[in-house]
């Protein structure tokens, strides 16, 4: 028997945290390195990329105010295009979720082996490690969504204390108007290298809408989940250009694109090993608090398709928390056998193409988000008019040129093999439409 759910667990702060966390993983701090070829091109990407993620944002944020219900994604395409779309697209949502949480995993062991070398001096020991690691965040969030939510504000707090400390620093430089310090090589400026670099840097931005998945938890949804979505893709965007552009000013292009740990470099430039070797343990905790808000997402997408009708009952059994314990469980399954797959050395470079093309899924959901706000619009279903209904349609018009743009600069393999993806979900799809009889009509009007 299912215990009755408890609602409203999180708060502004813990949808910001959610947020936040979620998009600042362990990634940034090997961004830089990997825009090193770019130069201040990299700088543009960021701005053009931190445009599209916020314009993606401002969507989220109004379709979360007018539809406050658990699912985000789903919901927003079920209410416009139908029960068909809706499912494909939290399918598509969900498979790249508990993919990437692998990789997440995995990058995240790497950090702390830094700290604990015989992780990686023990035969298996990473593997063992990740698994370890999701499990104990899988409890967690088993344990309760407050209880997660105040794990998400310690960690998110901790993990950008050294990009602040960056960016502390390259305030102090400009205010001493130190241009010797200046070791960045000069690049020309190349429209073909500022699409590269946006594209790599859209990396840093999923997750930004991470606060709607959850929205039944959270208390006043209709304004903590539009304001969390919106300011947590404003200050990830702050903090990701102004602390990769110091990075990118202090560190020559050469240096920069060998360096496995660039923000490390420049904390060792300026304050020594000893604080240097400090990085690892905050990027650690970066991995460990990004990991911990997907695990709530991968939990909770299954629990909303099962309650909807459109997947199997059994993901949404409830622990007597109120929490999704049979989704998280089977789902943190899934991962773990995907990260024991990932260190069969046949399996590496397998699994790093299911990384990107699940990536991409990501993007195709966010197309179908921003179409579907357009769609709605020009309905009526938002309910607004004059310029405010025009500035939106224009925003929505952005984010979903934006979407179609880093899309198709993801590659045609990617694409193609992201479809596919989509695809797998279809024979799940109509077993529950036949089982089930006809899906419910999709809801049309205002939560």
């Amino acid at each position: 028997m299912n215990v009755q759910s408890p609602r409203r667990q999180m708060g502004f702060w813990m949808c910001l945290a959610l947020v936040i966390g979620n998009t600042v993983g362990s990634g940034v701090y090997l961004l830089p390195a990997s825009l090193a070829p770019y130069g201040l091109n990299s700088i543009l990407g960021w701005i053009v990329t931190s445009g599209g993620a916020i314009a993606l944002a401002v969507v989220f944020a109004r379709l979360a105010k007018l539809f406050p219900k658990a699912g985000g994604p789903y919901v927003y395409a079920r209410v416009a295009f139908g029960d068909g779309v809706g499912f494909f697209m939290a399918w598509g949502y969900w498979m790249g979720i508990w993919v990437g949480n692998a990789a997440i995993a995995i990058a995240t062991v790497a950090y702390l082996a830094e700290l604990i070398p015989w992780i990686k001096q023990t035969p298996g020991g990473p593997a063992l490690a990740s698994c370890a690691i999701i499990w104990v965040l899988t409890y967690v969030n088993w344990r309760g969504t407050r209880q997660m939510g105040e794990l998400q504000i310690v960690t998110t707090v901790l993990k950008l204390l050294p990009l602040i400390a960056i960016i502390v620093l390259g305030m102090w430089l400009l205010i001493r108007a130190d241009a010797s310090v200046v070791e960045m090589e000069p690049t020309p400026f190349s429209l073909t290298a500022v699409n590269a670099s946006a594209i790599l840097t859209l990396w840093a931005f999923l997750g930004l809408e991470s606060a709607t998945v959850p929205a039944d938890n959270v208390e006043n949804p209709q304004r903590n989940v539009p304001l969390a979505t919106l300011w947590g893709t404003l200050i990830a965007a702050g903090i990701y250009i102004l602390a990769c552009s110091v990075v990118v000013l202090l560190l020559p292009g050469s240096t920069l694109a060998t360096s496995s740990a660039p923000f490390a470099d420049v904390m060792r430039m300026f304050w020594g090993d000893e604080v240097a070797s400090t990085l690892a343990l905050f990027a650690f905790i970066s991995g460990f608090g990004a990991l911990n808000g997907w695990i709530l997402l991968q939990g909770e997408m299954p629990r909303v398709l099962a309650n909807e009708g459109v997947f199997p009952k059994l993901f949404a059994r409830e622990s007597r928390h109120g929490t999704p314990g049979a989704s998280l469980g089977i789902t943190s399954v899934l991962l773990t056998v995907l990260v024991l797959m990932n260190y069969s050395r046949s399996m590496v470079q397998v699994f790093t193409f299911i990384i990107l093309v699940a990536t991409s899924t990501y993007l195709v959901m966010y197309l179908c988000c921003a179409v579907a706000a357009l769609k709605l619009c020009w309905s009526g279903a938002l309910g607004e008019a004059g310029r405010r209904l025009s500035l939106f349609l224009l925003i929505a018009m952005l984010a979903a040129l934006y979407s179609l743009w880093t899309l198709f600069g993801a590659g045609a393999e990617a694409f193609w093999w992201s479809m596919a993806l989509f695809a797998a979900g279809m024979p799940v799809y109509w077993a529950m439409k036949r089982s089930a009889g006809s899906p419910a009509t999709p809801p049309t009007d205002r939560y």
